[in-house]
């Protein structure tokens, strides 16, 4: 009986143990399954982290302007100057006031051998050797005020006020300069980019032609010469494709070095929908009268030159000078000395220096400076001259680009409906593939030729802007 037995126990424990290895199986197989999934899911999560942070940054006119402002050397060498130029305006302004020292001095001269009552009190003293000092140990700790009056001063605080508007100026003609040029680069990239389009289309468009050719030459509805005329535009149409986003990359790569650290970095230019308005010319003209920084700055120049002619007719006049000294100069360091005296004190001093003769140094100096105003004057003249007729022809450059881009949309209107209808006449048998082929061609170039008239228009306004205001 138990041999009977035996087989079946021995049959039941190894189904169990077949039972538990499969559960074991089947319990790494889920969760190799569950950690693939999570993995996956890691990796899905890592990579639209990646895609995120790749994302093109949208940038408008604005936003490039002031990136530019930022990294344009030359434009940062002039805002610099100009926050200078104000500061010596406060260093100027701090000359007419009085300045304040502490001084401390501890003097030692060799003895003479002889004795002396000079100093504080009665008593004998050892006699220094050198006359000028007071007494062999010599201790001084004083505050001294000292304050200098003349119209030196005066004209310096003037000539640093004409300076520092003079620095301004120029940091705004830097600023509308760097506008100018940011303004026809950023306008010129988006034309670049439309202009990929444009050969994008016009290629594909070659390419649907091809095919056209083909089918109606396989109804012998068309010559073979249509077909070899279709190919020859279309390899035309990839090459222009590819010069066009070779161009639209040098576009983007020439605005990016202003822009980002690396100039390679993926952005998107955001034009506005709607061409900005040009303004009128009476509108211009006020604008120019106030706000044009040419004259700011030549007038500025003027300020200078007259400030400099009076810093030298300044050496002609008396200057008062004033000193107020407390504290001690004695033998000891201390208020009281040994016997008694009082160390601690004060004194006064009121200088004037009137100048009497330097061999004419003075008034060459005054010549000099008036020589230099005169010469500004004439600056000052020919930019005024020069301002109007800058104005006159910039205004017109805008208003000729103006009109002719409104001229460019309409042809572009014509000339696709005039692709659209050749090619209708083609389909029908009426026109050649010459003549689909001149409208092609013709629809690319005035479609070219409106985005050169927008980067013109824009170009042309920046520049007015340049004299008028700001952007």
């Amino acid at each position: 009986m138990r041999h009977n037995l035996e087989p079946s126990w021995k049959r039941r424990r190894w189904g169990l143990l077949d039972g538990i290895y499969i559960l074991s199986i089947l319990l790494a197989a889920n969760y190799a399954l569950a950690f693939g999934q999570t993995a996956d899911a890691a990796s899905d999560s890592r990579g639209q982290d990646l895609s995120a942070s790749a994302k093109p940054v949208v940038l408008t006119l604005d936003e490039v302007i002031k990136r530019a402002e930022a990294n344009e050397p030359a434009y940062a060498a002039s805002s610099a100057a100009s926050k200078t130029s104000a500061l010596d305006r406060s260093i100027a302004r701090a000359g007419l006031l009085p300045s304040i020292d502490y001084h401390n001095q501890a003097l030692y001269t060799q003895a003479n051998g002889l004795t002396n009552q000079a100093g504080q009190g009665a008593s004998l003293q050892p006699s220094p050797r050198f006359i000028a000092n007071n007494a062999v140990r010599e201790y001084a700790s004083q505050a001294v005020i000292n304050e200098t009056l003349g119209l030196g001063q005066l004209a310096g605080i003037r000539r640093a006020d004409a300076a520092a508007a003079l620095a301004a100026a120029e940091q705004e003609i830097a600023r509308r300069g760097l506008v100018v040029a940011v303004t026809g680069l950023f306008y010129g990239s988006v034309a670049a980019e439309h202009k990929l389009a444009v050969a994008e289309r016009a290629h594909k468009e070659a390419a649907d032609f091809n095919v056209l050719t083909s089918k109606r030459e396989q109804a012998r509805e068309a010559a073979h010469a249509d077909v070899v005329k279709a190919q020859l535009v279309e390899q035309q149409r990839r090459r222009e494709w590819e010069d066009a986003r070779v161009a639209a990359e040098k576009a983007r790569l020439e605005l990016g070095v202003l822009l980002f650290p690396d100039p390679r970095t993926a952005y998107v230019l955001k034009a506005a929908d709607e061409t900005p308005a040009l303004p009128s010319r009476a509108e211009v003209d006020e604008a120019a009268a106030r706000y044009n920084p040419e004259l700011k700055s030549a007038l500025a120049a003027l300020d200078v030159s007259n400030a400099d002619v009076l810093t030298a007719r300044a050496g002609f006049l008396p200057s008062l000078g004033m000193n107020v000294t407390y504290g001690i100069d004695a033998p000891q360091v201390a208020v009281n000395g040994p016997d008694g005296a009082r160390n601690l004190g004060y004194s006064a001093s009121v200088t004037l220096d009137i100048p009497v003769w330097d061999w004419l140094a003075t008034q060459h100096k005054v010549k000099q400076s008036e020589i230099r105003r005169d010469a500004t004057r004439v600056a000052l003249s020919v930019a005024q001259r020069r301002v109007i007729a800058r104005l006159d022809e910039m205004y017109s450059e805008a208003a000729a680009a103006r009109d002719q881009l409104v001229s460019l949309d309409e042809s572009v209107a014509t000339a696709a409906e005039s692709l659209r209808l050749t090619k209708l006449r083609y389909t029908s048998g009426e026109a050649t593939v010459l003549e689909v082929v001149d409208a092609q061609t013709a629809y690319v170039s005035v479609e070219n030729a409106r985005e050169d008239g927008r980067v013109r228009y824009q170009a042309a306004r920046a520049d007015l802007e340049t004299l008028t205001g700001t952007m």
